[in-house]
């Protein structure tokens, strides 16, 4: 796994595929920074069910302004500390080993504010509808922000949740990334 554009392209990545991690593929990757490239400049990125932390670590070398890392797994959590030293982004990112909804609760008590969120858990848990309903107050987001979920093509998800509304999705092979905006 590496790095396929901005400041870091090309640098490899500490890969690990443990406790049902399921790194996002490049193409998916490159087909996603596609399509918000123009907003991630600048923008405060949090990567929910981060695994490797490989969309967080793209959206950091595509100069986004920082990133949140979060998820329960603390190998995960090693795995892009290591990541993050690797490609001198110690500075850029914060990783929080918690619970995703637990994690937005305490964001929004901190008064944290995030430009994109991108949201990949284990599929067919029903993680993702759980995931956008904490953030559909809109308290942890920008005036304009993008939420992005990556689900089975099978899955279905609701359009609407509480300020996020469907925009659009793209399927890539088994993966469907679903669009939000407020």
């Amino acid at each position: 796994m590496r790095i396929i554009g901005g400041t870091r392209r090309g640098r490899k990545l500490v890969d690990w595929e443990g406790e049902g991690i399921r790194p996002v593929r490049d193409f998916v990757r490159s087909a996603l920074f596609s399509i918000i490239a123009d907003f991630v400049p600048d923008a405060a990125f949090l990567d929910l069910y981060c695994g490797t932390g490989s969309i967080g670590l793209e959206a950091l070398s595509r100069r986004a302004r920082s990133c949140t890392f979060v998820d329960r797994s603390h190998a995960a959590c090693s795995i892009v500390r290591q990541n993050l030293d690797a490609l001198d982004l110690l500075s850029a990112g914060e990783v929080i080993e918690s619970g995703v909804v637990e994690t937005i609760d305490h964001l929004k008590r901190r008064g944290r504010r995030f430009d994109i969120a991108f949201i990949d858990p284990p599929y067919h848990e029903g993680l993702v509808p759980r995931t956008l309903e904490a953030l559909a107050d809109g308290l942890i987001l920008t005036p304009d922000p993008v939420v992005i979920a990556a689900v089975d093509r099978k899955e279905e998800i609701e359009g609407l949740f509480g300020v996020l509304i469907r925009v659009d999705e793209r399927v890539y092979g088994d993966n469907r990334l679903i669009f939000y905006r407020r």
